[in-house]
């Protein structure tokens, strides 16, 4: 049988052996509860302590302000209901605040941004949903334009898990430190980075940001682990209660294993890709691993718009995550495209696997100014750190087929 060609990293990525190699001892012999104070809880504290401490160093934050997850879905939505109900005085006194909140986020955000957002709509808080350009992006000066007296958070996606657009989260984070100063209340600035880990700074100083989303499983880590940087200094109230774990915002004893890889898998990113200066705009890290990546990408890209006619790019070229391509074919079902390629093992999807039971078109192409039908049309490639090219010329082969395929049978 031939090997499995995978393009779906956006989905998630294989755990890598080294993270694998790290997360062991903690499945077998290091079993102990890291709250306990004997030598065999000790060690998994200390453990996490390293995990923590190796994520630090990749953010440019203090060890106290990683805060481990269960997910980054969790994470984004202990970052919004944390500040939120804070906010609303659930566990805390508002300070300086009318009795009106306010929080701006973009149509192309993850649904686990989006959801909660829809939840405290029904609340009484005021939403405002950025739109975006045909390439994905959205406007600083509707940014600008959208910020209110009664704002109290904004939350952004570095880069989007669909289309790869990467937004000016820098320039963002200068704005809204500016806008906190001028009305001398704290506007707080989130961004869901699950995507942007693996090719853009993070470095939350440079970027801006009070609160920031991270998942080890798009960073070759264990599936079942996220984690939330929270500035010092900033108060949100906890999801889950109960023993006061993770410095009191998230209580449950920790999964320890995961975490142990999780922070192995960040510290390999951190040194494959070395950050440079000024690259906090969303200039991919310097590296050869992201050039190689990139290479492959932009032949993909170019030889499908070459060779399957009715082929259209979605989203921005320029301000793309290296490894992702997004395509709508004229005449195809996105689906059924994913299922013929799956037939020739090669793995796709039709965008975000959170949404894909759903049948529904994707939020974020018609988001883009993309009909229901084009939208249903959507393929999605994402390339990692094991893709290859000839992987990528045996899906250049085959891809033009299966559409001629399907165009004649639809």
């Amino acid at each position: 049988m031939e090997k499995q060609i995978y393009l779906d990293y956006a989905a998630t990525t294989s755990i890598d052996p080294k993270v694998l190699e790290k997360m062991m001892p903690y499945l077998k012999a290091d079993y102990g509860n890291p709250s306990s104070i004997y030598t065999l809880g000790q060690k998994s504290l200390a453990a996490i302590d390293e995990a923590r401490e190796s994520i630090s160093r990749f953010l440019g934050c203090q060890f106290s302000e990683v805060v481990f997850t269960g997910s980054a879905t969790e994470a984004n939505n202990l970052a919004v209901f944390g500040v939120i109900r804070l906010c609303q005085g659930f566990g805390g006194q508002v300070k300086n605040r009318n009795q009106k909140l306010h929080i701006i986020t973009s149509k192309i955000d993850h649904h686990s941004v989006l959801e909660p957002f829809q939840v405290l709509k029904k609340k009484g808080v005021e939403i405002t949903y950025l739109p975006v350009d045909r390439a994905g992006l959205i406007s600083i000066s509707d940014l600008e334009k959208a910020l209110l007296p009664e704002t109290v958070m904004v939350s952004i996606m570095y880069a989007n898990n669909e289309i790869g657009t990467i937004q000016p989260i820098a320039e963002i984070g200068k704005i809204l430190k500016a806008k906190s100063s001028n009305l001398k209340a704290k506007i707080y600035f989130h961004t869901d980075a699950v995507q942007a880990a693996n090719y853009l700074d993070c470095n939350v100083n440079r970027l801006g940001v009070d609160l920031l989303t991270l998942s080890a499983h798009k960073t070759y880590g264990p599936k079942g682990v996220g984690a939330l940087f929270v500035k010092e200094g900033v108060e949100i109230t906890p999801l889950i209660f109960g023993g006061g774990h993770e410095f009191g915002f998230r209580s449950g004893t920790e999964n320890v294993a995961g975490i142990a890889g999780f922070g192995k898998a960040i510290e390999k990113v951190g040194n494959l890709k070395p950050a440079a200066s000024g690259v906090a705009s969303g200039e991919p890290r310097l590296g050869r691993e992201v050039e190689r990546i990139k290479k492959l990408r932009d032949r993909l890209i170019s030889e499908i718009l070459k060779n399957i006619s009715g082929s259209k790019l979605n989203g921005s070229l320029e301000h793309r995550l290296p490894n992702n391509t997004n395509f709508s074919f004229k005449g195809i079902e996105g689906e059924s495209l994913v299922i013929a390629l799956d037939q020739e093992r090669i793995a796709v999807s039709t965008g975000s696997a959170c949404s894909a039971k759903t049948l529904k078109p994707s939020h974020v192409l018609l988001a883009l100014g993309l009909s229901e039908k084009e939208a249903l049309s959507s393929l999605r490639l994402t390339l990692g750190r094991y893709t290859t090219t000839k992987e990528i010329e045996t899906t250049l082969k085959v891809l033009p087929k299966i559409v001629e395929r399907l165009r004649k049978i639809s």
